[in-house]
């Protein structure tokens, strides 16, 4: 099995995927000074242009830290963000149908309020909870994705990829 190493979230080290922006320590252009400041257009995430955004909550609980499955999306990118603890996501790059890029996954720690724009293509599944029991985490995909533009592949037993904690 595959063992591989966890990541801090860097500008650099994330471009392949997406972007992110913690939301409560944000570092970009903002109008206004204490005691009311606002900081628009953080972050953008590409939708597909025919369903409205719609907003799930992922409840993922402490498991074992492998990757079993791996999913990605054609049309759309998707936005994750753990709102009461951290998570670690695996990530690798697009590619053709079918094939999955097991020597190019990264595995990213992503704090809690941290905001992540996947880009469409790129492969990841369910978060794993990281440092905590359990982590709520609000899903941003257009409305009925998982049923109309997810293809999910699951991982045989020697393709699966141990996360080095």
């Amino acid at each position: 099995m595959l063992k591989v190493g966890i990541k801090e979230l860097t500008l650099e080290n994330f471009q392949n995927y997406g972007a992110f922006v913690n939301l409560l320590k944000p570092k970009t252009f903002h109008f206004g000074e204490p005691p009311i400041q606002f900081f628009r257009d953080m972050l953008q995430l590409t939708l597909d242009q025919a369903a409205p955004a719609s907003f799930s909550v992922n409840t993922v609980q402490k498991r074992e830290p492998v990757v079993v499955k791996s999913e990605y999306h054609s049309r759309t990118g998707e936005g994750i963000l753990p709102l009461d603890g951290d998570i670690l996501i695996h990530c690798a790059p697009a590619t053709r149908p079918g094939i999955f890029p097991k020597d190019q996954i990264e595995i990213f720690h992503v704090p809690r309020l941290t905001l992540v724009a996947l880009k469409p293509g790129v492969w990841h599944h369910a978060p794993f909870a990281y440092n905590c029991d359990s982590v709520h985490i609000l899903i941003v995909l257009p409305e009925r994705t998982y049923a109309n533009d997810c293809t999910v592949l699951e991982l045989k037993e020697d393709e699966r990829i141990q996360i080095a904690l």
